[in-house]
């Protein structure tokens, strides 16, 4: 049962990094690969460390939501700046992962525009909404490899 518990806390940890770039959620997945870990012999970690990491995922997860919002809104963008930039991350998916970052700038972009921000102002606003998106993703990579760096070193303390 613990060699499948630890597949099951590999995959979770990979897809939360993964997730921490894709629109997944990243450091959610993460936690609950060293949650499933922590609960096989393979790896034991201090109850301190499971809250803090568990409160940090739960406040990078929550300002991930806000991060791109406030990086629009710093930079004089509307609602349409901050929902174009979510629609276009969408449609930038299915480019690959450049795709991501140019689909949440020209989405950002074109909202502006559709709200009827200058083209001055829509790009200083896509600018914003892609800054945000960026702290946003560096956040979320940040915190998943911490993860994944504990956990690896558990496994290379008991199978080392």
């Amino acid at each position: 049962m613990d060699i499948v518990l630890l597949i099951v806390a590999i995959i979770c940890l990979i897809v939360g990094l993964m997730g921490a770039v894709l629109p997944l959620p990243g450091p959610p997945l993460s936690f609950v690969g060293i949650l499933v870990l922590h609960f096989t012999r393979f790896a034991q970690f201090s109850e301190t460390l499971l809250w803090t990491l568990g409160i940090l995922t739960l406040i990078v997860t929550i300002l991930d939501y806000y991060v791109p919002i406030w990086g629009t809104k710093k930079f004089g963008g509307s609602k349409y700046g901050t929902w174009g930039s979510m629609i276009g991350l969408i449609i930038g998916l299915f480019f690959g992962p450049f795709g991501i970052f140019i689909g949440a700038f020209l989405g950002a972009l074109v909202g502006e525009l559709i709200g009827g921000a200058t083209s001055q102002q829509a790009t200083k606003a896509a600018i914003g909404s892609f800054i945000g998106f960026l702290v946003g993703i560096v956040m979320k990579i940040a915190l998943c490899v911490v993860m994944i760096w504990y956990a690896g070193k558990e496994l290379w303390h008991y199978f080392g």
